[in-house]
């Protein structure tokens, strides 16, 4: 029996997996969080126990990896990480193959989703489609005519810096009113603290209570719970946050015209309302003519996961 070891170096997270090939369950199964000062050495380390744990006495026939950060997946090296530091140019695939003597594939987290919900997931029979991922960050990736595609560089699908309001506040990358500074979980948090802050006014009784007035310990997690439970402010900039999302997608759907728009990681868990605004705002952005659906990813935290066991397989 072929075995498949799947790995996903996350922003805050390890895991890795193994399967046998054809298998839809995982054999095994680890997962650690990534701890707050690490490194990339930290890291590998981490994912190095976790492997042989994994492994014991067997010997996987190739190795996928997802990796939270820009990948040149023609060599396997990773640029950097946007998360953790010390992971500038490491040739992570070349270190992989030398360990353990099978053929390793690497690539970017976004891209290796999209694969995953592709080949496992929410874009079975789709020839085209999108993935997007909403969490500590925006990131997306391609498939098209049911091969990724990557770009010259390996950047495309970057939809959280496509600007949606350009006079908009200042995102991380050094522009104005990005998908990812409107969208992305923690500038959520930061938002409506921002608001909680400076317009006293404004009750956000809910977002409040929830961090028991200790501002510092909002997530766009709990701006979702909030708004679900009817707060003004966290309504407020979960809008927001959709309305960004939708003009985003409307966007891509009028330039490269996919069949689907599955969208996954942590704000998607925000409830039907975020949904139904990002639907309704990427319709009305798109032409009457382009016809999509954007529907919620299959595979949740796993699909980097499942994106691995694909490329590998």
């Amino acid at each position: 029996m072929s075995l498949i070891l799947a790995l996903d170096f996350g922003g805050t997270k390890l895991a890795a997996a193994l399967v046998n090939i054809g298998s839809r369950n995982w054999l095994r199964y680890q997962r650690h969080l990534s701890p707050g000062n690490a490194d990339a050495s930290t890291d590998l380390e981490i994912m190095r126990s976790l492997i042989y744990s994994l492994l014991e006495d067997t010997k996987p026939s190739a190795i996928g990896v997802s990796f939270g950060g820009p990948v040149d997946a023609s060599t396997g090296t990773v640029r950097l990480s946007h998360h953790v530091p010390g992971w500038e140019n490491i040739p992570l695939k070349n270190l992989l193959e030398e360990e353990f003597g099978v053929s390793v594939g690497v690539d970017n987290d976004a891209n290796v989703a999209a694969l995953g919900e592709h080949r496992f997931g929410a874009g079975q029979g789709y020839d085209s489609l999108f993935y997007i991922t909403v969490s500590t960050g925006v990131g997306g990736g391609w498939i098209l005519n049911g091969q990724p595609w990557r770009g010259v560089g390996g950047m495309a699908g970057e939809i959280g810096h496509v600007v949606v309001d350009p006079a908009g506040p200042i995102c991380l990358c050094g522009k104005r009113g990005c998908v990812e500074r409107l969208a992305s979980g923690p500038y959520m948090a930061q938002n409506a603290r921002e608001v909680l802050e400076n317009q006293p006014h404004k009750v956000g009784k809910v977002l409040r209570n929830l961090v028991a007035d200790d501002l510092t310990l909002l997530t766009g997690q709990l701006v979702s719970e909030a708004a679900a439970a009817g707060d003004d402010v966290a309504k407020e900039v979960l809008y927001k946050a959709a309305w960004a999302l939708g003009v985003g997608i409307g966007n891509v759907a009028n330039l490269i015209n996919p069949q689907r728009f599955v969208l996954g990681g942590g704000v998607t868990k925000a409830g039907e309302d975020f949904w139904r605004v990002v639907r309704r705002v990427a319709r009305e952005t798109a032409l009457p003519e382009v016809d999509f659906e954007v529907v919620p990813a299959a595979l949740g935290d796993d699909a980097p996961l499942w994106g691995a066991v694909a490329m590998a397989a």
